[in-house]
């Protein structure tokens, strides 16, 4: 079988290996057919990173702990790539009795067993069953992070499947979920608890590093009665995608205070800065980039003064699934105008280095009922 492969920056092939097979009495097969590329597989494909981040963690200029999540050289090929996809079933083991093949199904980014204390928190990018003493159990990042290969692939194994595995209710389309594996549930868990908690808040997000996250989180914000959106960022086509969510754009520079929300997706240190500035008192700023440097500055006494929250980490797709595909079942929120680019399955390789805010890949379904 086929799965795409990251060889190093601006190259990937497609690779040959052995399929996939039953392991476990829990583990299912599925089959990918449409595969959303998340915003940090860009970093690699873009800019050749990985001696860079080797030699800044041997300074201690760069926290080592990216090396045990994309290894002690930083997202050196080869490794399988991509953890965003929407599957259909073929096969359960034994031991999957609310499963069926043919089902269509969003796969999580992060491995998880859903019994252990971690996953019954919601903490399910970090389960002890999978994890266990390193950083990660995850699809796509290479050996580092488990041998779970990559979602661009003919089939892919997905264990603790009655857990793991997240049906998608039948008004949904496939296209609107592409990226719920992962960039638009971190999208989610950025605006939604926060607003919940403040109803009518007031929320900034500053875009353009993380670039469907910020895009997701925007429209999010605004279809859960945000007073005010205001996204930040200076690409012209990702503005018009988020006033087209409800959002009021604007160029990057434009400055502002007093937000109850706010979501730094520039993946700067300086942006990370200027969003906890943005806070009112009492405000919540989560941060979705990757901040790798060791010794990134924060204001603390400004953090103090405001009495504001910063959230950084991991998001954690599984816990919120049900939630999320529930709210798009309901409200019809059309994630999938932060698509930017759909390509064939085929044409992969090339496809997948594309310089675009959100790149889907797509193929036929085997039942046709799964690609409405």
């Amino acid at each position: 079988m086929r799965e795409l492969q990251f060889r190093r920056s601006g190259r990937l092939v497609w690779h040959e290996r052995a399929e996939p097979v039953i392991e476990d009495p829990g583990d299912a097969l599925v089959r990918p057919f449409l595969a959303g590329r998340c915003d940090g597989d860009t970093l690699p494909i873009h800019r050749p990173v990985s001696r860079a981040l080797q030699a800044g963690m041997a300074l201690g200029l760069v926290d080592p702990v990216i090396g045990s999540i994309c290894g002690s050289v930083p997202f050196q090929g080869p490794f399988a790539i991509g953890h965003e996809c929407v599957a259909e079933i073929v096969e359960v083991g034994p031991g999957v009795a609310r499963l069926r093949a043919g089902q269509r199904v969003v796969v999580p980014w992060a491995i998880s067993c859903g019994a252990c204390p971690a996953c019954l928190r919601g903490l399910t990018s970090k389960c002890g069953t999978t994890v266990g003493a390193g950083t990660l159990a995850a699809y796509g990042f290479g050996p580092a992070s488990g041998e779970w290969g990559g979602m661009v692939a003919d089939r892919i194994r997905v264990p603790f499947a009655e857990h793991m595995l997240v049906p998608v209710p039948d008004g949904v389309p496939s296209t609107r979920v592409a990226a719920a594996s992962d960039n638009l549930a971190d999208a989610w868990r950025a605006v939604v608890p926060g607003l919940t908690a403040r109803e009518g808040g007031s929320v900034l997000v500053l875009g353009g590093g993380a670039k469907s996250i910020g895009l997701y989180a925007a429209g999010l914000a605004a279809a859960h009665g945000a007073t005010a959106v205001d996204y930040l960022d200076d690409d012209p086509e990702r503005r018009a995608i988020a006033e087209s969510l409800g959002a009021r754009a604007h160029p990057a520079r434009r400055g502002g205070t007093g937000y109850d929300v706010v979501v730094e997706a520039t993946s700067r240190p300086a942006g990370l800065r200027r969003a906890l500035r943005a806070l009112a008192p009492g405000g919540i700023c989560t941060a979705v980039g990757y901040y790798v440097g060791s010794g990134t500055r924060v204001p603390l006494m400004r953090m103090y003064a405001m009495d504001g929250t910063l959230r950084v980490g991991v998001s954690h797709a599984r816990a919120t699934l049900p939630e999320l595909l529930g709210f798009l079942e309901r409200t019809g929120f059309p994630a999938e105008r932060v698509t930017t680019r759909t390509a064939e399955w085929d044409a992969a390789p090339a496809a997948y280095a594309t310089r675009t805010t959100k790149l889907v890949l797509a193929r036929t379904p085997l039942d046709p009922e799964n690609g409405r």
